[in-house]
């Protein structure tokens, strides 16, 4: 076996400057020696010349996804560098940044090496504003100004409440000035009546302000939170994050979001202000007394903006690290079964306590964070209240101020300090909404199915045709092609097998021809039109699409059953006959009402797959495209399903299936498609293509021809 060529490490600086990376970590990564080209001594190099955040990936270049240029290549026995120039060509550069060739000249089975740079990107995110271009922030503030009568009236019950702090204060320096030395008490009588009007005013005014933000934040959580499940119902599923338990984490965040405008916060937020007003008023009052505050005024909010700065970082490694924790909890709940089958739970036992240890690491330094600040801030409170009244002796020796006039200078006092106390404290919940906020954004930012703003067509499709033009497709986060660039065409009345070892495509192949994967290249044409520009309500009475692995849901096996609503009582009930599922529906006293759990735990996957499968039938599609349809069923109920296509399909139908059981499905088929890696590697009738299924990769085959055409590529 020849042995393959080190990766030279200037052609590996060259990629990383190709891939935007810093000048230092380019710098660091050129000077290292040459390197094996495998992907974990590659990593452990790079790690070595502390270059974080890189993760090497190896493939072949026939199945490199064009779009994921640069990487490197192993051409001529040695590592050169490709990209697209200029003129759109990939070349390929040495180590001196010469051309050694173009990629046309590279064999399918071509070594590549791809750097996958997430956290370089995550860091680069990072650095800008906190909220800048945030799609959830524009939401809830669009939502929020959709009415802004609401903002006059609180704002106008906002100024009333503070400038009703200040009668307070007037109210103490009028009662040592004039009524105490007099002992007037028909003055005091009329400043204590004076004093229940202002506190039952300032009651009103803020029993008023608090409901109009309870009701307007629950009208801001229901639109929004509407609008972003909207959203995650019509995500184009193969931008969808892998993990359910973190993506249901994200979305909700919103309801930090809610419970921060729930709360008294935006009240004392909304005060803050009006320190100024405060100041000022200490200022007429005690004259000197106002530049206390004034001095120890910044230093409060110093101290709070380096807070925030101290929080913002762990608030969003500590979210990042509880979406972890409930997308472990999630999995774990959803493969119990096999962790206990496998005796593997302390694996995740150990998992969860490390995400815990983490979690509960992050918590103790925010909240030593936070109450050291607001002990900081609590200690300066006191310092100012001394030194104004310290300030306050000089003033009242030197005939400026009144005994009445320092009690009301220290009375407003703690509303200048305080106030920046509590919005420490606030400020870091303000946080943990502001990274909720950039979490329900990465879901907003993922593709939908459908441009919003697409104008969708609406052809009648009397009589259907699906082609793949050149369609390739591959995830968005991976270099590899799942599907190669395909031409197929599927006619009118085709009975097609779909055949191939596993990992080959096929799955991927339906799902683009159903249009729940949209090609990363290429396009589908659904009849004359292409299949992305179809209004999904066409769509849905023309494509029925059965997934390898059926989902079932929560509610009950009538609901289950017409999840779609699209067939009557009598052809559900003569189709449940026929498949066997009234048996199942005989088994409880409910009969068709029989509860079905989440996932459709409690039935077998059997009946998984014929509750699935009789979904599908109910539709009567055009186009059937049927993933393992008959994988977990038994030899009866496969015979069972096989005699209700040939029922249901008319002579115009399209039925694709897929299957390692291809036996029973080749009484149907008419053509048979072979894949393997990704490619379409024979297409003809099943007595010239099925013998080949056992026939090893990259094995010669002789053409076969359909129609005139060349069909075995």
């Amino acid at each position: 076996m020849k042995q393959e060529a080190p990766v030279d490490a200037a052609v590996l600086g060259r990629l990383l400057q190709a891939l935007g990376l810093p000048p230092e970590l380019v710098q660091a990564a050129a000077a290292l020696g040459p390197v094996d080209a495998s992907p974990q001594a590659l990593r452990e190099q790079l790690q070595r010349a502390r270059v974080s955040g890189v993760a090497p990936v190896r493939l072949s270049w026939g199945r490199l996804d064009p779009r994921r240029l640069p990487v490197l290549v192993c051409h001529g026995q040695r590592w050169c560098l490709a990209l697209r120039g200029g003129d759109g060509q990939v070349q390929l550069l040495d180590a001196q940044g010469a051309v050694a060739g173009v990629a046309d000249a590279l064999p399918a089975d071509a070594p590549v090496l791809w750097l996958r740079v997430e956290a370089a990107a995550a860091r680069a995110a990072e650095g800008r504003a906190p909220l800048a271009g945030n799609l959830a922030a524009r939401m809830v503030w669009q939502a929020l100004m959709r009415d802004k009568r609401w903002l006059f009236k609180v704002v106008v019950a906002t100024v009333l409440v503070n400038l009703l702090a200040v009668a307070t204060s007037i109210f103490a320096m009028q009662v040592y000035d004039r009524v105490v030395p007099t002992l007037a008490y028909a003055t005091l009588t009329t400043l204590v009546v004076g004093m229940l009007l202002v506190i039952a005013l300032d009651w009103l005014l803020k029993n008023l302000r608090s409901r109009i933000i309870d009701s307007l934040s629950c009208a801001v959580d229901k639109q929004v939170s509407q609008q972003v499940f909207e959203h995650v119902l019509s995500l184009q599923l193969d931008q969808q994050p892998r993990s359910l338990g973190t993506l249901a984490a994200q979305i909700g965040g919103l309801d930090a979001v809610r419970q921060f405008f729930t709360s008294g916060i935006v009240f004392a937020l909304a005060d803050l202000p009006f320190v100024l007003l405060f100041l000022g008023f200490i200022a007429v009052v005690g004259g000197h007394v106002g530049w206390v505050y004034a001095a120890l005024l910044p230093l409060a909010l110093l101290l709070g903006w380096v807070t925030q700065l101290r929080l913002r970082e762990l608030m969003r490694l500590q979210l990042q690290r509880g979406h972890e924790r409930q997308g472990l909890l999630v999995d774990t709940i959803r493969g119990a079964e096999t962790i206990r089958a496998s005796h593997a739970g302390w694996r995740f036992a150990q998992e969860w306590q490390s995400i815990t240890a983490a979690i509960d690491g992050y918590n103790i330094r925010q909240k030593a964070i936070s109450s050291g600040s607001a002990i900081a801030t609590a200690s300066l409170s006191t310092l100012a209240y001394v030194a104004a009244v310290v300030v306050g002796v000089w003033q009242i020796e030197a005939g400026r101020l009144s005994m009445g006039g320092l009690i009301a200078c220290s009375l407003l006092g703690g509303r200048v300090i305080a106030p920046i106390a509590h919005a420490v404290q606030y400020l870091s919940q303000w946080q943990s909404v502001a990274q909720s906020l950039k979490l329900v954004h990465q879901v907003l930012a993922l593709r939908t199915e459908r441009r919003p703003d697409a104008r969708l067509l609406a052809p009648a499709l009397e009589r259907a045709s699906l082609q793949l033009e050149q369609a390739g497709f591959a995830y968005a986060d991976s270099p590899q092609r799942q599907l190669q660039p395909s031409a197929l065409r599927l006619q009118a009345g085709e009975r097609v097998l779909l055949v191939g070892p596993n990992g080959c495509g096929k799955s991927t192949l339906l799902k683009v021809l159903a249009g729940i994967y949209r090609p990363s290249e290429g396009r589908v044409r659904l009849g004359d039109a292409d299949l992305w520009e179809l209004d999904p309500q066409v769509l849905a009475g023309v494509l029925g699409y059965l997934p390898q692995t059926p989902q079932l849901f929560k509610g009950s096996l009538l609901s289950n059953l017409s999840l779609a609503g699209a067939a009557g009582d009598t052809e559900l009930l003569t189709l449940c006959r026929e498949l066997g599922l009234d048996r199942l529906a005989a088994s409880s006293p409910l009969g068709m009402e029989l509860p079905i759990s989440e996932g459709g735990e409690g039935l077998s996957g059997g009946q998984r797959q014929l509750v699935a499968l009789a979904r599908v039938m109910l539709v009567r599609p055009r186009i059937w495209l049927l993933d393992e349809p008959t994988a977990a069923l038994d030899a009866q109920s496969e015979a069972a399903v096989w005699a209700q296509l040939q029922r249901l399909l008319r002579p115009e139908d399209i039925l694709v299936v897929a299957t390692h059981r291809p036996l029973q499905a080749a009484q149907l088929a008419t053509r048979v498609l072979l894949m393997r890696q990704g490619a379409i590697e024979a297409d003809g009738p099943p007595s010239a293509v099925l013998p080949r299924l056992l026939a090893p990769a990259g094995a010669q085959l002789r053409p076969i021809r359909r129609g005139g055409e060349l069909d075995v590529v």
